[in-house]
């Protein structure tokens, strides 16, 4: 596809080409998600069509890319999402109007194949004309350069909870493919008690395998039991916590204030200079946990091209429609939840 003389978009839907990883890796406004593996990660454990856009200067240097994910279903539609699964997407370029072009096309992909949306999850103000979900912010903390400071900055309240945990025998582990069963004993307890569909553990275990140098679990256990765990994905100069999850009959000991204690801890002593807890609603029970640590919100734009002038659509936990399903979910046995959610969840954005 020629856009004019000096480059091309092109789109390819297995993606193996170091040129573009080198760009991701090198583009200010990039996020790790933006890398190219994770098409093929998705493409293995949910079997959804991928398509990486990417821009190329007549030198054959990487310019641009837009990461695309299919979702099709009879209960949910169909529509491509950038990117599905986390908070992160959209184009990226070294010029506005190269990453507009990237959206353009990726609209007329959406015509040819009989998408009915393309939801693209930015974190800036573009200039197109097409509507915006502005409801979330992601809650993102300058860390200080040592522990000490970040033990004088969260004040006293909270250290005070922290040691609650501690007297109670808790103990961290930070890991990887050894933690896998009791992060997801937590992960899809907690899951089930808030009525939300679970993803499967073989999720966690790709992204464990397809990112070994990046990710890390956190386990918090009290008396030798999982209470509290954390998935961690750090990336250039951030450290973030796309899940974690407290068992509930733990929350007395604060063991939710450990689990990020111990995370920050970790994100400092490994030289990260951001921690990112997360999207939020402003206000909202976790907007406030997140601030309360220091956690400043940064505006979250979901762009979306809709076909033929239709509404946004909502396919959150927010959505009415959906509330008499939550309440079912939360009533269900674990292993019926474990077993029935992946098959759901892979379908929603």
């Amino acid at each position: 596809m020629n856009i004019d003389e000096t480059y091309d978009i092109k789109y390819v839907t297995s993606v193996d080409d170091v040129r573009i990883k080198n760009f991701v890796e090198n583009c200010d406004s990039s996020s790790v998600y933006h890398l190219p593996e994770w098409c093929g990660l998705i493409n293995r454990v949910f079997k959804k069509e991928t398509y990486y856009f990417y821009a190329e200067s007549n030198s054959e240097e990487i310019i641009g890319v837009l990461p695309l994910i299919r979702l099709k279903s009879h209960i949910f539609g169909d529509y491509l999402v950038s990117m599905p699964y986390f908070n992160y997407g959209g184009a990226i370029a070294n010029d506005a109007t190269i990453e507009n072009d990237l959206i353009n096309i990726a609209a007329n992909l959406a015509k040819e194949i009989g998408a009915n949306h393309i939801e693209f999850r930015d974190s800036k103000i573009r200039s197109n004309q097409w509507p915006a979900r502005t409801d979330k912010v992601n809650m993102i903390m300058d860390l200080p350069g040592d522990i000490d400071s970040l033990g004088k900055n969260i004040g006293s309240k909270r250290r005070s909870q922290i040691k609650r945990s501690l007297r109670e025998g808790a103990e961290k582990l930070i890991g990887g493919h050894e933690l896998i069963d009791e992060f997801y004993e937590v992960f899809s307890t907690n899951m089930r008690d808030l009525g939300t569909p679970v993803y499967g553990k073989n999720f966690f275990i790709e992204i464990l395998k397809t990112f070994p140098d990046l990710t890390r679990i956190i386990l918090i256990r009290i008396k030798g039991k999982a209470a509290a765990s954390g998935f961690l994905i750090g990336y250039r100069n951030k450290m973030e916590i796309p899940w974690a999850s407290t068992k509930r009959q733990y929350n007395p000991y604060s063991v939710n204030m450990l689990l990020y204690w111990e995370v920050l801890k970790y994100s400092i002593e490994n030289d990260y200079k951001k921690f990112d807890f997360g999207r939020s609603t402003i206000d909202s029970g976790t907007y406030r946990f997140k601030k309360q640590w220091g956690a400043k919100p940064i505006q979250s734009y979901w762009y979306y091209w809709l076909r033929d002038s239709q509404t946004m659509p909502n396919l959150t936990t927010s959505n009415p429609k959906y509330q008499l399903a939550i309440k079912i979910w939360q009533r269900l046995p674990l292993f019926i939840a474990n077993y029935i959610g992946p098959k759901i969840v892979k379908n929603l954005p």
